[in-house]
């Protein structure tokens, strides 16, 4: 099999399970619902992000913030799929983190054109100090982004011990 097959098959793997538990989170929790799975520690919550991640331009009241987001995040689906069109030339981390942000960017995207706004719902705390809530899709973008930088530290590190 075609490892093109492979990481677009991964990366469509990403979005479907992006997809079922938004559509999980949408169907199933208010806006008002909490639960709580380990105190003190994480909850499932229904939010909607109407910007980008960590909550970014969604107070945001211009009349272009989602048409300007879709095409940016349109625009990277397409620079992500085209690089690993060329999967072949692509090392290990570099095509697992792509596969990735391929799926998560896909997902949010989906969102964003559907119902402009993406629907999260993970919330990490700590006491009152809470770390802007996710989903699934952001999760993979930032795994994905993760294993770039650690091929790119792995590379350099390569390089400065060539004599």
């Amino acid at each position: 099999m075609d490892i093109r097959w492979k990481v677009y098959g991964a990366s469509l793997a990403v979005f479907a399970l992006d997809r079922l538990t938004k559509w999980i989170v949408d169907t199933r929790l208010s806006l008002l619902d909490s639960y709580r799975v380990i105190p003190g520690f994480f909850d499932i919550v229904h939010s909607e992000n109407r910007g980008v991640a960590f909550g970014i331009f969604n107070d945001s009241t211009s009349e272009w913030r989602t048409v300007l987001l879709v095409v940016a995040s349109i625009a990277a689906v397409v620079v992500v799929s085209g690089m690993l069109w060329n999967a072949r030339q692509l090392d290990r981390h570099s095509l697992s983190g792509l596969t990735l942000i391929l799926g998560g960017a896909a997902g949010n995207v989906f969102d964003r054109i559907m119902w402009g706004r993406v629907t999260d719902f993970l919330d990490f705390y700590i006491g009152d100090h809470h770390w802007h809530t996710f989903n699934l899709a952001d999760s993979a973008i930032v795994i994905g982004s993760g294993l770039l930088m650690l091929d790119l530290l792995r590379s350099k590190r390569q390089a400065a011990n060539v004599p």
